[in-house]
C-alpha cells in the first residue's frame, strides 16, 4: 500500500491507518507541520547568514549588494530576499521535474557532510591540529580518534547519499545528486580560479586572535541601509 500512494509520502498515510480516522490523523500531523516550518525559517535564517559572511568576505558576485544590512529590520535583508527567490526557483523545478528536484535538495546534504568533513581534515591532516591548541579545551590523544571517525564517517556517506533510493535505476529513479555535485564543484572551482585566487582575502583572523587589524572602508550606502563589514548578528 505504501509503495503506490500518489503523494509518496508514507507518513500520513501511515498515522491514518493507526488512528482509524482522518480527524485524529491530522491532529496527530501538526506537530511535524509546525516543525517543518520552524526548520524552514531556521534554514531561511541560516542561508541569508551564510551569504551576508561570504559577501562580507568578497567571495561571491554582488558583495557590495549583498552584505548591506538593513538599519530598520538589523537584518541582512538582500541576502535574505536573495536566498529566498532562490528557494522558490528550485521548488518550482519540481513541476517540470521530481527528479531533478529530488537532485538539487539531495545535493544539498553532500555539500553539508564535505562541510563537516574539510575544516577536520584541514586540521588534521595539514596542520596537525596545532590551531586546538589554541582552543578552550583539548580531546588530547581522543581528539585523533574523533577525526579519523568523524573523516570515514563523511567518506562513507556523500557516495550513501548519491546512490539510487530504489531498484530498477530508471530515468526517473536515478539519483542526480552527485551530477549537481560535480557541476557545482566544477563552477566553483572555475570562479576561484579566474577571480578568488586573485581577489579573495577572508576573514581578518588576525581579530580572531585579538590582534589589531584595518579594514577598507566602503563608500556611504544609501539611507535605510548600512554595510556591516566586520559586524556580526
Amino acid at each position: 500500500m505504501l509503495a503506490n500512494i500518489a503523494s509518496a509520502q508514507p507518513v500520513p498515510t501511515i498515522v491514518k491507518s493507526a488512528t482509524g480516522n482522518s480527524v485524529g490523523a491530522f491532529c496527530l500531523l501538526i506537530p511535524l507541520i509546525v516543525l517543518g516550518l520552524i526548520c524552514g525559517l531556521g534554514c531561511v535564517t541560516a542561508t541569508s547568514r551564510a551569504t551576508w559572511a561570504f559577501a562580507r568576505d568578497g567571495a561571491i558576485p554582488g558583495s557590495r549588494w549583498w552584505k548591506t544590512v538593513n538599519e530598520r529590520f538589523q537584518i541582512p535583508l538582500n541576502s535574505l530576499l536573495l536566498g529566498m527567490v532562490v528557494e522558490l526557483l528550485l521548488g518550482l523545478i519540481y513541476f517540470g521535474s521530481s527528479a531533478a528536484f529530488n537532485a538539487f535538495s539531495g545535493v544539498g546534504v553532500i555539500f553539508l557532510t564535505l562541510s563537516y568533513a574539510c575544516p577536520v581534515a584541514v586540521s588534521l591532516i595539514l596542520r596537525g591540529r596545532q590551531d586546538i591548541q589554541r582552543g578552550s579545551f583539548n580531546l588530547g590523544s581522543l581528539g585523533y580518534f574523533c577525526n579519523i571517525i568523524c573523516i570515514a564517517w563523511c567518506l562513507l556517506a556523500i557516495p550513501l547519499f548519491s546512490m539510487p533510493t530504489s531498484v530498477p535505476v530508471t530515468t526517473n529513479t536515478m539519483n542526480y545528486a552527485s551530477v549537481v555535485f560535480i557541476r557545482f564543484v566544477s563552477i566553483s572551482g572555475v570562479w576561484y580560479g579566474a577571480w578568488g585566487r586573485k581577489n579573495y582575502i577572508g576573514p581578518a583572523l588576525d581579530q580572531l586572535d585579538g590582534e589589531s587589524g584595518s579594514f577598507h572602508e566602503e563608500p556611504e550606502e544609501k539611507e535605510g541601509d548600512k554595510d556591516f563589514t566586520n559586524d556580526a548578528f
